[in-house]
């Protein structure tokens, strides 16, 4: 999720202390709304209500649904818990976990997973996920983790049986600096993204007010790790096409999706662009149909304030031939934020949808 710090408004009184120094009140809190540029952040957008006649709530999910990835037997990954500069978070003292439903159950319920031993699960501050199958039918489980607010990469096994994770290492590169999203190529490889160039907020911020375009998509492999793509204003979701040809690139701030041709050497070269009028977050691919389904933010300004009395909205799109001349989008979900506030993910299996959240609920509907 696209992470900047939320300021509140300054009214000269002594900083409050609170538990998380992204929560306290700074100088630069009045200076926001000027300084940040409100077409990046769709300050003034409101939208339709589309709804969806068979939705509930997910039960157990209370703390956000940053990230949502279907295994083709319809078992269903769920990160929760972010906790990131700038960002609500109902349980900030509480470490993320990750949740399971089974998608062909009559009623899916999530599910947490137990994590092994000897990793740091206080610490444990989930972002995106990707999963990769290995030709043995091992299901790697691949989570971008912030302990302390630095970015690592976590790989964990998935052992059915017992719905557990066991951790198998933990990657760090100084390449992989602010890392917001995550697609497996292999067992121990990948393409990130990297939402900023720098990691100190002050110099975010001023990346993000001077209009940077520093942001990039990093290769990971163990014998290798280059940036493969760069000149985003904030690279978020990624994911790649059913075919492997291809790699779409979110950018949140610039409200598109990018189209990468995907190359044996891992390099990317761009083949396209489509323009939204929305924030867009993640990115999950329909494997049947190839359709690009996207958790969006239609007001960017709400997420950041979380005004209680303004609640930032939700919205899903899907992108239908997204390679052709004219992709087909359509809006299949919004929602003011009186039922779902902050919609970061949109996920489909047989018929079924998932929206996830960045730190409110989720929601279960069937198509």
């Amino acid at each position: 999720m696209y992470c900047i710090r939320q300021e509140e408004r300054w009214r000269g009184r002594k900083e409050t202390e609170t538990n998380h120094w992204w929560q306290r009140e700074t100088p630069f809190s009045s200076f926001v709304p000027r300084l940040v540029a409100r077409n990046r952040l769709n300050a003034a957008r409101e939208i339709d209500p589309v709804t969806l006649p068979n939705c509930q709530l997910i039960k157990g999910i209370e703390r956000g649904s940053e990230d949502i990835d279907i295994l083709p037997n319809g078992l269903a990954f769920i990160s929760s818990g972010l906790k990131y500069p700038g960002l609500k978070s109902f349980a900030p003292d509480k470490p993320g976990e990750i949740f399971l439903m089974d998608l062909n159950e009559e009623k899916p319920r999530a599910v947490e997973l137990r994590i092994s031993r000897g990793f740091d699960l206080a610490s444990f501050n989930p972002h995106g996920i990707s999963t990769y199958i290995d030709k043995d039918d091992t299901v790697y489980l691949f989570v971008v983790n912030h302990p302390h607010q630095k970015s690592t990469v976590e790989v964990f096994k998935f052992v059915e049986d017992d719905n557990s994770l066991v951790h198998l290492k933990t990657i760090r590169h100084d390449l992989l600096i602010s890392v917001n999203d995550i697609v497996a190529m292999g067992p121990d490889s990948f393409y990130a993204t990297n939402d900023h160039y720098f990691s100190d907020f002050i110099l975010m911020f001023l990346e993000m007010f001077l209009g940077l375009t520093w942001s990039n998509v990093v290769y990971y492999s163990p014998k290798e790790v280059k940036e493969v793509a760069a000149g985003f204003y904030s690279a978020n979701g990624i994911n790649i096409s059913p075919d492997k040809k291809y790699i779409y690139v979110a950018d949140v701030l610039d409200h598109k999706v990018h189209v990468m041709e995907k190359h044996a050497n891992w390099n990317l070269t761009h083949v396209k662009t489509l323009q939204l009028d929305t924030l867009v977050d993640n990115l999950s691919v329909d494997p049947d149909t190839g359709d690009i389904w996207t958790g969006c933010h239609p007001n960017g300004m709400k997420l950041l304030y979380s005004d209680p009395e303004n609640l930032p909205a939700s919205e899903v799109l899907r992108i239908q031939n997204i390679l052709s001349e004219k992709p087909v989008v359509t809006r299949v979900y919004a929602d003011d934020g009186s039922v779902l506030q902050g919609s970061s993910v949109a996920s489909v299996h047989g018929g079924k949808l998932l929206i996830g959240t960045v730190f409110h609920r989720a929601l279960y509907c069937e198509l």
